[in-house]
């Protein structure tokens, strides 16, 4: 009894050990990632107004909506690319944040490292996959916590929505959002969604 109790208990540290590691090695590698570059424009109680810089994005468009149908599956799609399935079987650094569109299809994208031109990526080994460009824009955005799913983005979207109406700010009906963490990663986590504005 002695004994099962000893491995237990030796099972469970190694398991928190790993878990440590993890988080260690995801907060690393968060503070070395590329962003999307912005300016905040305006801050607010609940949101802020931001301008983004032009970028080139990889884009990958689903056959379905709603966040918690098509994330793992786009996710799969781009990582693959940027992880070598791909003419050249070139490894891409992975940037922040994951972009989704909150259409009737969704529209994954991640955005492409500044050191890459159009021409310059390797050509998806996927016809799916697409390599577009973002021109700068204007965008509200409003963050929370946690791990994100369709019930949480949809109510910060409606919260969004009556800040920027209660404060006068004209929108148009593109709205994104953005995760900035990766699943295993527990501590700090950070999602957003944005919304074009007129």
């Amino acid at each position: 009894m002695k004994l099962l109790l000893k491995i237990f208990f030796i099972i469970i540290a190694l398991f928190f050990l790993a878990f440590v590691v993890i988080q260690m090695f995801a907060i690393k590698t968060q503070k070395n990632i590329e962003t999307y570059k912005y300016t905040v424009e305006k801050s607010y109680d609940s949101f802020e107004i931001r301008n983004y810089d032009s970028a080139l994005f990889t884009s990958v468009k689903l056959p379905f909506s709603g966040f918690d149908k098509s994330s793992s599956k786009g996710f799969s799609i781009l990582a693959g690319y940027i992880f070598g399935d791909n003419e050249e079987n070139k490894k891409i650094a992975m940037t922040s944040p994951v972009t989704m569109t909150l259409d009737d299809s969704i529209t994954m994208m991640f955005m492409v490292p500044n050191q890459f031109t159009k021409e310059s990526l390797p050509k998806p080994s996927q016809s799916i996959i697409e390599i577009k460009k973002i021109e700068s824009k204007k965008m509200a955005a409003i963050s929370f916590g946690g791990w994100a799913n369709d019930k949480k983005i949809e109510s910060y979207k409606s919260k969004l929505v009556l800040s920027l109406k209660s404060e006068g700010i004209l929108f148009s009906d593109k709205f994104l959002f953005f995760g900035y963490n990766a699943p295993y990663e527990f501590f700090n986590r950070k999602n957003e969604v944005l919304v074009e504005l007129l």
